[in-house]
């Protein structure tokens, strides 16, 4: 039988954060097994552990599956798995490079700050079908936060809303919403509304995974910081705030930080065992 730990990222509660499956044995499951089990588990993502083809010293091979399909890269269960693991440095090989992993123990727990993979931005087109699709209109997005597809790990789109009200009325068509991301090969939109310098409201559609919306994105936070790093509209060494999951009912918090040295993207939060679930 396969052992599944539970654990919630990016929160200190267990009843907040993003809930997230870890296998950290999986050397004996097939891709269909693994397909299996996070469908069976139901959270946005699975995280498994392993073995390569050629195994490297210190280095930990993991595939992340959400209940539909797998993802090359999860945030929230990366956190969640170095924490299983425990306190020290990890580098996990994923299908969208290496990722380091430091997990130190703090007032609030166990914290795990994972680096992106080299992050990249690109402008978007006609926001048309999109806008459509969420029943936003084109005048209730922020002109200071334009929209553009950033990446550290997986692709998001980035669409900022000009008021918490516009951000907090979210519903949209699933199977619409699915077709347009999968044609554009994007894991998220990254909806976002900016309540000061450096805090940030989010919320991310996941029909890609399954899921019509998760509470907190690893993934998504990482590229949202390479976004603003990008097009200048913070300024580094910053380390921003994401508040995701509050209109969920779980309440998430997300450390971005951006370094002057490095355009990697370094993504904090802690993580707690989900106990009295078989």
């Amino acid at each position: 039988m396969t052992t599944v730990l539970r654990y919630t990222a990016f929160s200190a509660d267990p009843a907040g954060g993003n809930p997230a499956g870890v296998v950290l044995n999986a050397s004996t499951l097939d891709p269909a097994a693994m397909q299996a089990i996070a469908a069976e588990v139901g959270y946005s993502e699975t995280a498994f552990l392993v073995a390569g083809p050629r195994p490297i010293a210190g280095v930990i091979p993991v595939r992340y599956f959400a209940p539909t399909s797998e993802v090359p890269f999860c945030g929230h269960a990366t956190v969640a798995t170095a924490v299983a693991l425990g306190p020290g440095e990890w580098t996990f090989d994923t299908a969208a490079g290496l990722v380091p992993v430091v997990v130190e123990s703090t007032a609030d727990g166990l914290r795990a700050t994972l680096t992106s993979v080299e992050p990249y931005v690109e402008a978007v087109g006609d926001l048309g079908d999109v806008l459509e699709i969420l029943g936003w209109q084109a005048d209730e997005l922020d002109p200071s936060l334009p929209p553009h597809v950033a990446y550290a790990g997986a692709r998001h789109l980035v669409l900022a809303a000009a008021t918490r009200e516009r951000l907090a009325e979210l519903a949209y068509d699933f199977d619409r919403l699915l077709a347009y991301m999968q044609e554009r090969e994007l894991t998220t939109l990254q909806l976002v509304w900016r309540e000061s310098a450096d805090t940030f409201h989010v919320r991310d559609p996941f029909p890609v995974g399954g899921i019509v919306e998760d509470p907190a994105t690893g993934a998504a936070a990482a590229a949202f910081g390479a976004y603003l790093r990008e097009l200048k509209l913070v300024e580094p060494p910053v380390t921003l705030e994401l508040h995701q999951g509050d209109d969920m009912g779980r309440p998430s918090r997300i450390q971005v930080e951006l370094r002057l040295d490095d355009t990697r993207i370094r993504v904090s939060g802690t993580a707690v065992p989900i106990t009295g679930l078989a």
